[in-house]
C-alpha cells in the first residue's frame, strides 16, 4: 500500500508555515509525501470546502492533521471524501454533529475569550448573524497562553505576523462529523491554556481515538516535533 499523503491544516492565529515547517522537514525527510494547507480562517463551511477542493488535487490516499481550530476544519471537511484514511488531532476541536469550536472553548474554559482581541470586518453584517469581526491574541500574551514552548525572539514573531479567525468560524456547527466513521488519532497537549487538557481528553474519549500526551502548551509542534512526526507516522501506517 503506497503511504497517504500528510495534509497538515493549521488553525487560528497561526500559518502553515509557523506551525508546520519543523514537522513536515521530519516528515518529508522520512519519505512521506507532505502538504500543509493554507487554512483561510474565514467560517468553518468555507475552510472546509476549501479544504476538500484542495484534497480533490491530491492522487492516492489521504492523512489529514489538524491543530487547533484546524480539527473543526478536518472534521467537516473529512465525511463523504473517500481518499481520506483517518484523522490526527493535535490539541484540537473535534466539535460533534451540531456542536461549535466556540461551545466546546466556552465549555471547558480555554483563555482565547480573555486574550483575544477583536475588529471589524469590511463589508454589511448578517443582522441574523454573528458580529461581523475577525480576532487575534494580544501579542503581550501570545507567548504565555499560545506558544510557552518557543523563546521570547521567536513568540514575538509568531504574534506579530499571526493570521486573524473570522469570529463566525467559532459559531458554524459541524453538519456530520468524519471522526465518526474514519480511525481517529489524538495528541493531548499537558500544559495547553488555549484548549485545556480536560476538554482535549473529553473530546478524544468520545471519538475512542488512539492518544499520546506530550508535556507542552497549546502550540505543541514547537514543544514536541519529534514525538508529533512519531504519532502522525504510525497513525499513517495504520491506515
Amino acid at each position: 500500500m503506497s503511504k497517504p499523503t500528510i495534509v497538515l491544516v493549521h488553525g487560528a492565529f497561526a500559518d502553515a508555515s509557523s506551525s508546520w515547517n519543523t514537522i513536515a522537514r521530519n516528515l518529508i525527510g522520512q519519505g512521506w509525501p507532505v502538504l500543509a494547507a493554507a487554512n483561510p480562517l474565514r467560517g468553518l463551511h468555507h475552510d472546509a470546502e476549501y479544504l476538500r477542493a484542495v484534497l480533490a488535487t491530491i492522487p492516492g490516499p489521504v492523512l489529514l492533521v489538524g491543530h487547533s481550530y484546524g480539527g473543526a476544519v478536518v472534521t467537516q471537511a473529512a465525511t463523504g471524501v473517500a481518499s481520506v484514511t483517518g484523522l490526527v488531532y493535535i490539541a484540537a476541536f473535534a466539535p460533534d454533529e451540531g456542536e461549535t469550536a466556540g461551545a466546546l472553548d466556552e465549555k471547558f474554559g480555554g483563555a482565547a475569550q480573555r486574550v483575544s482581541q477583536a475588529r471589524p470586518l469590511p463589508g454589511p453584517a448578517d443582522p441574523q448573524g454573528p458580529p461581523n469581526i475577525e480576532l487575534s491574541i494580544d501579542p503581550a500574551q501570545f507567548h504565555a497562553v499560545f506558544a510557552p514552548d518557543t523563546d521570547p525572539e521567536t513568540a514575538a514573531l509568531l504574534a506579530t505576523t499571526q493570521r486573524p479567525l473570522a469570529l463566525t468560524a467559532m459559531l458554524e456547527p459541524v453538519d456530520a462529523p468524519a471522526w465518526k466513521t474514519l480511525p481517529t488519532h489524538y495528541a493531548l497537549a499537558t500544559n495547553d491554556q488555549m484548549i485545556p487538557v480536560a476538554g482535549q481528553r473529553f473530546m478524544a474519549d468520545r471519538m475512542n481515538a488512539t492518544t499520546i500526551e506530550v508535556p507542552t502548551g497549546h502550540a505543541a509542534m514547537f514543544g514536541a516535533p519529534d514525538a508529533l512526526t512519531d504519532f502522525i507516522i504510525s497513525a499513517g501506517q495504520a491506515g
